[in-house]
């Protein structure tokens, strides 16, 4: 808007060096009134010292006149040096207003170079710093939109394409069965996408933890294996947990939601027949929760991504989740002032959750 203002001032065309010259006018006018200022007060001084026979000055007829063209003159040359000399230190200010003018029109990878001055530097590193935070929050936005539409467009096809087949009268009925458990399957998918997109929306401008409190941190966690016992039944997996007692301090609802996610992610791609554990660590001032489950290591590329939205470094279980999971784990450990990391370690994939406790 304010790019869109300047444009209009300057009939469609915005000039920096018309910005520039009226910065360099103010400041000269400034430093021209305290010049004028100055000069005022030092005259009337020495007229009110002389007045107090605290100084001599000679009465020479006419010394008025030449008091009067001194001061005038100094101000001029005043004026005249503070013009000049006044576009040396604000330059960088102009380098900084013409790099926000590109901002404002949406290129972010204008950079600035580095100022010779320590105040030029400041300006510089904060402005670069801004630039390279705003062009990636614009990369992850239309990432997230781009998976986002691709996520969502694959099911909706899917559930076209199958009930076009349904409309077909000579379907046999196993065949009609099958179409029909396909549509559910995608659909409960749809649903599950939404419901974490808008999850992902609430924590995500969430800034304050709230309902914080104290509970069975190991109680937690053994219902939420229950939860999700048909799955890991299903594929023979065996689950070992901590048997230790621990309590923690935090949001229980948000809490719950992050074991899930690691404990589900963890049943999906462990193989058949494979091991799952959860163990935890208690520390003076924080407490750790690590799940491990066997099966292909994650590899170095999809470590650094795998908490972004969307991000799948396994597409062979694409359609059995929506790659929203761990960007939820991940905000909700942040609000927490906690850390989650992955590793590949002593065979197994390891997910680690560290919760600051207070003391």
């Amino acid at each position: 808007m304010k790019a869109r203002k300047l444009l209009l001032l300057h009939g469609g065309r915005y000039n920096p060096r018309h910005r520039f010259t009226h910065m360099v006018f103010i400041f000269t006018l400034f430093v021209s009134t305290i010049l004028a200022v100055t000069i005022l007060i030092v005259t009337l001084g020495m007229f009110a010292l002389h007045a107090l026979d605290i100084i001599a000055i000679p009465d020479t007829p006419g010394i008025i006149v030449p008091i009067i063209i001194w001061a005038l003159a100094s101000l001029v040359i005043g004026v005249i040096t503070a013009a000049i000399i006044s576009r040396i230190p604000l330059k960088p200010f102009q380098r900084l207003l013409d790099g926000m003018n590109q901002m404002a029109q949406g290129d972010y990878s204008v950079r600035l170079r580095t100022g010779h001055s320590a105040v030029g530097r400041k300006l510089t590193d904060s402005f670069n710093t801004l630039a390279d935070e705003l062009q990636n929050t614009e990369m992850l936005r239309s990432d997230f939109v781009n998976n986002f539409s691709h996520e969502f467009k694959t099911p909706i096809v899917s559930i076209m394409g199958f009930a076009k087949l349904l409309k077909r009268t000579d379907l046999p009925p196993e065949r009609r069965e099958e179409y029909l458990e396909i549509i559910l399957s995608e659909a409960t998918r749809l649903t599950d996408m939404a419901e974490s997109v808008l999850n992902l929306a609430r924590i995500e401008k969430q800034s304050i933890l709230t309902d914080v409190s104290e509970f069975n941190l190991s109680e937690q966690i053994r219902n939420c294996i229950l939860l999700l016992q048909k799955k890991w039944e299903q594929k023979r997996q065996e689950i070992a947990f901590d048997e230790h007692e621990y309590h923690c301090l935090g949001n229980e609802e948000m809490l719950k939601q992050v074991w899930i996610n690691l404990l589900d992610n963890a049943v999906k791609f462990a193989p058949e027949g494979g091991a799952i554990r959860v163990g935890m660590v208690r520390r003076p001032d924080a407490i750790s929760v690590s799940v491990s489950s066997s099966g292909d290591p994650i590899d170095a590329a999809a470590i650094s991504r795998i908490f972004e939205k969307f991000y799948q470094g396994d597409t062979s279980h694409a359609t059995e989740g929506t790659g929203l999971g761990l960007a939820i784990v991940r905000r909700i450990i942040e609000l927490h002032k906690g850390t989650v990391e992955a590793a590949y370690r002593d065979g197994c994939n390891v997910f680690t959750v560290t919760l600051p406790q207070a003391q």
